[in-house]
């Protein structure tokens, strides 16, 4: 009998994720999030840094030996071909990371697990998990919390965006879809409705 159940969620930039993923927490759900993952891959001296700089350039490298985030972002996300490079760099770093993080939370007793994952499905990351979420939200919503939240221009964004799956990819690949631009309190009735579908799939 299964003791544990692996959800993944997952979506474009700027669709709510976050949020989705707190309502998730509120329900008691360990949250695993590659994004967090991603930022300790690539830490100072890391193997995955020195693969990412032989690729993208030594100077994404700064004269502390850290990652320059931004570079990196400008040059992996300029064009399709370029994003791919960076997950196929990234995506076995983070995926055993996360494997990790899920024995550990099991071999401790927690029972349910949101694996977090802009990339879940171009890492294969989806086989793991019992169900699969979306999280969509229209193009002008993405771009004015993407300007918020990262500080940067338009023209920056709509590369990322590009560089990205459009919503129909997503919403083909899941189990369930979440308008990340309804209300708040819409988007918590969806993760509840969600939880109590699959809890009684399980």
């Amino acid at each position: 009998m299964r003791r544990y159940i692996i959800i993944g969620l997952t979506g474009p930039t700027g669709s709510g994720k976050s949020t989705v993923s707190a309502f998730f927490r509120e329900q008691g759900f360990e949250v695993i999030n590659a994004d967090e993952l991603a930022r300790s891959v690539v830490s100072q001296g890391s193997v995955c840094l020195k693969q990412l700089a032989l690729v993208f350039g030594s100077d994404i490298i700064d004269g502390n030996g850290r990652l320059d985030r931004r570079l990196l972002a400008k040059r992996a996300f300029s064009s399709k071909e370029n994003t791919a490079l960076l997950n196929e760099i990234t995506h076995p770093h983070i995926f055993l990371r996360s494997l990790k993080a899920c024995r550990e939370y099991i071999d401790s007793g927690k029972k349910k697990i949101v694996f977090d994952a802009p990339v879940l499905f171009e890492s294969n990351s989806d086989l793991m998990c019992d169900a699969v979420v979306s999280v969509i939200a229209p193009k002008a919503t993405r771009i004015t919390r993407i300007a918020q939240r990262d500080g940067i221009d338009v023209k920056s964004i709509e590369e990322r965006i590009h560089a990205q799956h459009d919503d129909d990819y997503y919403i083909n690949k899941s189990d369930y879809v979440i308008d990340g631009s309804e209300p708040l309190e819409q988007v918590r009735a969806n993760v509840l409705s969600i939880i109590e579908r699959i809890d009684g799939g399980i």
